[in-house]
């Protein structure tokens, strides 16, 4: 629950505070002076202090420069009935939120208190964030050739204003690369908010994106912030918009291209500055096709696309991968035998990523000792028996084959098969084993 601290020598105005933040879930403190909120502020650690600046020994903006020198995440709000200049400069300059003249409205105050939650978790995110990418070439595992031109598609594209449209399979990375746009951008230390817009119906959507107004629906107690105004001056990850509504798509195609909206059942113009990074698994110039999503949001989205490769046309990733889930998990001391290895190349991972993460948690509960054994490996049936091709049953598809990639997935089912033998797997292949040799290097399979 948030916990609130209200430090105020006006005991009834607390009260009355304190009265309605309950009312809506918070933990309320309060505290008549400043000697005693500090206390209060120590003991119960509070996300949120409102204090007044005019109290006895200890005033606000005394009681402020105290609880930044124990915490620089809480938010200070400062109220005060007596509008003066000099002090909201030297309360904005010592680290207040903001400033509040008395009196106020209750949805003003309440409007602030969400505002600083948000302002709160955003940093924490963005610290987050900057871990993961400081001085790596991040999260995104991976020595193929897909993956180092993906980064440096990404690294090109992110210090750039253009948004971004990221294509790819469910399970393949798309949010892991939106931030690592964002990290890389010039907006790196504003916010980055994702929203899932295949998980919310049209209305709901709507109001998410953005915001809405006290009463312009049942349930809106209170005014709310939409994730275009949350995300001002920082980055907006709409992950699979290929489901947004067309409805919805005319209201995020102004919102993108005019920079402003209007909150639900508001008539106040909310203006923003907000890069735009999408995702979907979709193929969307076939929707433009088929009438369900517009063709000119396509073009404001598709400035810059990124394609993410599945994981099955780069395979040489997966022991790197696969790896770095087990550290993950917390089995650095775990490692996998060759033929393990060869069993994990083996199968296509239709989940991509996604997938080979859920096989590697259930390696963790299977191994023993610190070797993964082939049969720690639960994968679907990889189907290897015998397989006899007539030319006249083969039929190349439309879209045509990828030779390469069935010699690739020909290989390692016969290593799978032959339990990592090489000399088994030559005959199963027809092939001398020099020949396999030569083969598995030329597919990165590892030797």
């Amino acid at each position: 629950m948030i916990k609130i601290l209200i430090v105020d020598d006006e005991v009834k105005l607390s009260f009355l505070l304190k009265e309605e933040l309950e009312d809506i879930g918070y933990k309320v403190f309060v505290a008549k002076n400043g000697e005693e909120g500090l206390a209060t502020f120590i003991q119960e650690n509070p996300e949120i202090v409102l204090s007044d600046i005019r109290m006895g020994e200890m005033n606000g903006i005394e009681l402020l420069t105290k609880i930044r020198k124990v915490s620089t995440d809480t938010q200070v709000l400062l109220m005060t009935a007596y509008a003066s200049a000099k002090d909201a400069v030297k309360a904005m300059k010592e680290g207040a939120y903001d400033y509040l003249i008395k009196p106020f409205d209750i949805d003003e105050l309440l409007l602030l208190i969400e505002k600083m939650l948000e302002k709160q978790r955003l940093q924490k995110e963005n610290e987050f964030l900057k871990k993961i990418v400081s001085g790596s070439s991040s999260e995104i595992i991976g020595k193929s050739n897909k993956i180092k031109s993906l980064i440096e598609l990404i690294d090109k594209v992110a210090p750039s204003k253009a948004n971004v449209l990221i294509n790819g399979e469910s399970g393949t990375g798309k949010e892991l690369v939106a931030k690592r746009i964002h990290a890389n951008s010039n907006k790196a230390n504003g916010p980055f908010i994702a929203i899932n817009c295949a998980a919310l119906t049209e209305t709901l959507l709507e109001s998410e994106l953005f915001g809405h107004e006290k009463g312009a629906f049942t349930g809106a107690v209170s005014r709310k912030m939409g994730k275009f105004e949350l995300a001002s001056n920082g980055t907006l990850f709409l992950d699979e918009i290929g489901e947004v509504s067309l409805n919805v798509q005319v209201k995020l195609l102004r919102a993108i291209q005019e920079k402003c909206f209007y909150r639900v059942g508001g008539s106040d113009l909310i203006r923003v500055e907000t890069r735009i990074v999408a995702a979907t698994n979709k193929d969307l110039p076939k929707l433009i096709q088929e009438g369900t999503f517009r063709e000119d949001l396509f073009f404001r989205l598709n400035v810059f696309p990124i394609s993410v490769a599945p994981l099955r046309e780069r395979k040489e990733d997966i022991p790197m991968l696969a790896e770095s889930f087990l550290k993950n998990f917390g089995f650095s001391n775990l490692f996998f035998a060759d033929k393990s290895i060869n069993k994990l190349l083996a199968y296509d991972y239709p989940g991509n990523i996604r997938e080979l993460e859920n096989v590697v948690e259930r390696i963790t509960i299977l191994a023993s000792g610190d070797t993964v054994k082939p049969e720690d490996i639960l994968l679907p049936d990889l189907g290897l028996g015998k397989v006899t091709v007539r030319v006249n049953d083969f039929e190349i598809p439309d879209e045509g084959v990828n030779l390469e990639e069935i010699e690739k997935n020909f290989i390692l089912s016969a290593l799978v098969k032959s339990e990592g033998n090489k000399s088994k797997a030559a005959n199963y292949l027809g092939v001398t084993r020099r020949a396999l040799y030569s083969k598995m290097e030329k597919h990165q399979i590892p030797i």
